[in-house]
């Protein structure tokens, strides 16, 4: 008798563990030539709110803890990545219909971005924050700060674009919620299997998979939610929409860019910088 494959479960990433959508709806994705690929969660708003709610209850502990800290778990991520390539590249040649030499290429661009971002936890304090001169007898120091609970849409890019947007974010201490691109949502959540797997704390990350148009909105006006990074918004309508709802609580908007950004270039500091505020402080030298 033939043996039946398991097929997997493509669910949600909510507070470090793996939900059906509330709804208990699902949706089709479909491979390059328009062939049936998994069943995926198609989120909700309740689902939404429950990743807000994962990510805020996080972010007490994760920004907290030291910058070099945070670049080991970020560094762990890219070598669990590491071990699971073979999987990566078969489900990026699966689902894009690339060659495995090109999907082999993106898989380790990817673990070589998550060191990249790794390697800087611990530095771009000392790059972005300074002693101020003034005059008068006091110390003036501005040091970054993370913004807080960062909403994303991830871009098409099913592997490299999404941690060339998530790493950044939770290098420098904020929490994320991530819309997974809308064309290629399995890769994300076996990229949450590889988070759930390091030593990453629940609710760091957490990963929504359904339609853009539907869940992005329910982010962008979220009153709990700190800031959205539109990478992956294509539709120009759309992002405006999105872009009124986040100025309802004076989010910082990373706004969409122009054209797909080509993820292989060595990425700029404006990724870890946009979300980060800047705090100074004045304190007395003495006499």
């Amino acid at each position: 008798m033939a043996r039946v494959d398991v097929r997997k479960t493509y669910k949600l990433y909510i507070g470090g563990a793996f939900p059906r959508s509330e709804s208990g709806h699902s949706f089709e994705v479909l491979d390059a030539k328009g062939r049936f690929l998994a069943n995926a969660a198609r989120a909700t708003r309740k689902d939404a709110r429950d990743a807000v709610a994962a990510a805020r209850k996080a972010f007490p502990g994760w920004s907290g803890r030291t910058a070099y800290n945070r670049g080991q778990v970020v560094y762990r991520i890219a070598e669990v990545l590491e071990t699971r390539r073979d999987q990566f590249v078969a489900e990026l040649v699966r689902s894009e219909g690339t060659s495995a030499a090109k999907a082999g290429k993106y898989v380790d661009a990817a673990v070589d971005r998550l060191v990249w971002y790794a390697g800087w936890a611990d530095k771009i304090a000392q790059v972005v924050g300074n002693q101020n001169p003034v005059a008068g007898p006091y110390f003036n120091l501005t040091s970054p700060e993370p913004t807080g609970v960062v909403a994303v849409v991830a871009p098409a890019g099913p592997l490299l674009g999404l941690v060339s947007v998530v790493a950044p974010i939770i290098v420098t201490g904020n929490t994320a919620v991530v819309v997974a691109s809308q064309t290629h949502p399995l890769t994300a959540i076996t990229l949450a299997e590889v988070m759930a797997t390091s030593d990453l704390p629940g609710g760091v990350v957490n990963i929504l998979t359904g339609p853009t148009a539907e869940i992005a909105p329910w982010l962008a006006s979220h009153m709990d939610v700190n800031a959205i990074d539109l990478a992956g918004v294509t539709d120009a309508e759309l992002a405006t929409s999105l872009e009124v709802a986040a100025a309802d609580n004076l989010k910082r908007v990373r706004r969409a860019p122009a054209s797909e950004p080509d993820w292989l270039e060595t990425p700029a500091l404006a990724a870890m910088t946009d979300f980060l505020e800047s705090k100074t402080v004045w304190h007395p030298i003495g006499v």
